[in-house]
C-alpha cells in the first residue's frame, strides 16, 4: 500500500495509464492498417457452395442467415474481414465458421480455426469431418493431444498446403507453425485467448480474414466492435425446437433432485451432479 499523501500512488496509476494509452495507440494502429491494406478477395460462391449449404441438416435462423451473408460479403471484398460473430452456444455458430471455412478453400487457401481447448479442438474436428465428408477437403488436429511424430508429419504437410483446413489450440500460434498460404482464420470462443495471442496473429498474418466467435465477448472486442473497427453479427434467434434453460433454485431436496435426474434420464439426456462433499 501506498503511504497516505505521498505521490507514489498518483505515479503508479500515471505509469499504468500511460501503458493502457501506448496498448491503445498500438492495437488501433493494427487495426487501421488492416482496413488500409489490401487483402485477399475470394471468389463468389460456386455450385459446391451451394451444395455445401443444402446438406446442413437444420433451418437456417433469419439472424444466422444474415451473419452468413455479411461473412461472405467481408470474405469477397478486397479488404481482410475483421468480423465479430455474437451468439450464445447452440445458436449456430459453428455452421457459420464452416461455411467461411468452405468458401476459404474453395478459393485454393488454407483456413485456421483457433480454440482455446484441446477438447473443443477435437470435438470441432469431428463435427468438421462429419460436414464436409461429402467434399475433397482435408482436416487436421494440432493439439498436444496429437503425438510428437504425428504432429511434425502434420506440420510438414500443412507448410506443403496438403492441409486445408486446421483446429488446433495454442499449439497453432506456435513458431514452427508454417502455413503455405493462409486465408482465413477463426478464432472460437475468443474471451479465452489472451490480448497477446491475438495481438500476435495478427502481426503474424496482417492481411488474412479473420472470424472472431463468441458467446461472452470481452468488453475491450465489444468495445472495438462498436466503435466500428470490427464489424459485428449479432445471432440471437434460438434455433426452432430449442428448449429455454430452466434455472430452480431450492433448499436441498433429495426427492426432487431424484426426479430431475429420473426426468432427464427418461428423455434419453446427461446429468452431471456438482457437489461440494463427495
Amino acid at each position: 500500500l501506498s503511504k497516505l499523501g505521498s505521490s507514489k500512488w498518483a505515479a503508479k496509476k500515471e505509469k499504468v495509464r500511460k501503458k493502457i494509452r501506448d496498448i491503445a495507440i498500438n492495437l488501433i494502429k493494427v487495426y487501421a492498417q488492416r482496413k488500409m491494406q489490401p487483402g485477399f478477395a475470394f471468389a463468389p460462391d460456386s455450385i459446391f457452395m451451394r451444395e455445401f449449404e443444402a446438406a446442413f441438416i437444420f433451418d437456417e435462423t433469419p439472424d444466422q442467415l444474415r451473419a452468413i451473408n455479411d461473412v461472405k460479403k467481408d470474405m469477397q471484398a478486397s479488404h481482410p474481414m475483421d468480423r465479430l460473430i455474437c451468439g450464445d452456444a447452440g445458436f449456430g455458430k459453428t455452421e457459420i465458421a464452416m461455411r467461411s471455412a468452405f468458401k476459404a478453400v474453395e478459393s485454393k487457401k488454407q483456413a485456421a480455426v483457433l480454440t482455446p481447448t484441446t477438447i473443443l479442438a477435437h470435438q470441432h474436428a469431428d463435427s468438421f469431418t462429419r460436414r464436409f465428408a461429402n467434399f475433397p477437403i482435408s482436416i487436421a488436429v494440432l493439439s498436444r493431444f496429437v503425438s510428437r511424430k504425428e504432429q511434425l508429419s502434420l506440420l510438414k504437410k500443412i507448410e506443403e498446403g496438403k492441409i486445408d483446413i486446421v483446429i488446433g489450440t495454442h499449439r497453432l500460434v506456435s513458431k514452427d507453425v508454417h502455413f503455405k498460404d493462409l486465408g482465413l482464420l477463426v478464432i472460437d470462443e475468443e474471451q479465452h485467448f489472451g490480448v497477446e495471442v491475438k495481438e500476435k496473429l495478427r502481426e503474424q498474418f496482417p492481411t488474412i480474414d479473420t472470424l472472431t466467435m463468441s458467446a461472452t465477448p470481452i468488453p475491450r472486442t465489444l468495445q472495438f466492435s462498436m466503435l466500428g473497427a470490427r464489424d459485428l453479427s449479432i445471432v440471437s434467434t434460438p434455433p426452432k425446437n430449442r428448449q429455454p434453460v430452466e434455472t430452480i433454485i431450492t433448499e436441498f431436496d433429495a426427492a426432487l433432485i431424484q426426479s430431475a435426474i429420473q426426468r432427464e434420464l427418461h428423455g434419453e439426456g446427461q446429468v452431471i451432479f456438482l457437489h461440494n462433499r463427495i
